[in-house]
């Protein structure tokens, strides 16, 4: 007679509060925060699959901050999202002001949505943390 042998892996740990919209919402401000101060690796590193989810290389995506002096980033209340294939979805609402080295001003509005995998087992603690997942962002006047 064989028996199946079924090892349960536990969660990673990762606090109750990091789990919430609002540290969602917390993960695009400190995504703003790092292309003020120029650390584009650490803003790359804030989206899904390492970065790879924005589309672009680190070096490309260094590269579209190249001329920008100054960017903000005002955040409004997270819209929970769909929870589904083990993943939980966040939309969080922005408004972006950003000023270029020759002085031009540039305006956005738009959201990013922003993932993470559900309490499964087995997860990682990178896995559990937000990441951002996408961004549509128009230009305002």
């Amino acid at each position: 007679m064989l028996f199946a042998v079924m090892t349960v892996v536990a969660a990673a740990s990762v606090t109750p509060a990091e789990k919430t919209p609002a540290a969602a919402r917390e993960v695009v401000e400190r995504y703003y925060a790092a292309i003020a101060s120029g650390d584009f690796s650490r803003a790359y590193r804030l989206w899904s699959d390492k970065g790879r989810a924005s589309g672009k290389t680190l070096a490309g995506f260094t590269r579209g901050f190249a001329q920008t002096a100054d960017t903000r980033v005002f955040t409004t209340a997270p819209v929970n999202g769909d929870a589904g294939a083990g993943s939980v979805l966040v939309t969080v609402p922005v408004r972006v002001e950003a000023r270029l080295k020759s002085g031009l001003r540039q305006r956005f509005a738009g959201s990013y949505v922003l993932r993470r995998v559900n309490d499964v087992p087995g997860a990682t603690a990178e896995q559990l943390r937000w990441h951002i997942m996408s961004a549509r962002l128009m230009p305002i006047r």
